[in-house]
Parts: structure tokens; sequence; C-alpha cells
């Protein structure tokens, strides 16, 4: 995997799960239908687990070719940024319900 494809791949995991996480908080204040909250919490839950695997499998790739180790780290990164934005979406999404 080339080093500008490492850090695309990551980016793309990022923009992919807020776009996700956009659509059911947004669709949910709009429309007040409870799909779109369910849809979010599954999103939070299954989120989750597929990026833990992906930043797993990051790691393990940046053990083994130590000269695209900052570039898996940076990837990591991007991924990492979705958290604080779904711990705020999920506070967001519990006042709603509330």
């Amino acid at each position: 995997m080339k080093n500008t494809s490492i850090i695309t791949f990551g980016k793309f995991i990022f923009w992919l799960f807020f776009a996700f996480g956009n659509i059911a908080l947004i669709g949910d204040l709009i429309t007040q239908n409870e799909d779109f909250a369910i849809f979010g919490f599954m999103l939070l839950i299954h989120g989750s687990i597929i990026n833990s695997v992906i930043i797993v499998f990051l790691l393990i790739y940046s053990y083994l070719n130590d000269d695209r180790k900052k570039d898996c780290f940076a990837a990591i990164g991007f991924i990492l940024l979705n958290i604080p934005i779904a711990f705020l979406y999920a506070i967001i999404g519990l006042f709603i319900i509330n």
C-alpha cells in the first residue's frame, strides 16, 4: 500500500462514518422519526467495532512496515477524530429522546 493511500484510506473511513452520523442526527432532528435514532445508536455500536478493527489492522501493518509507520499513525489519527464527534452526537441524541 502506498503512503498516500494509507492516509487517504483513513480519511475515507473518517468521512464515511462522519456522514452516516450526520444523516442519523439531522434526520432525527428534522423528521422526529425514531428510526434515525435507532440507526444512530446502531451506528455508534457497529462503527466502534469496525473502526477498532481497522485501527488494529493499521497498527499491525505499521509494525510490519516501519517505513510506513508515520502514515499509519496519521490514518489512525483521522479515524480517532470521530470519537469526540460521536460522543457529542450521542449526548445530543439523548437530549432529543428525553
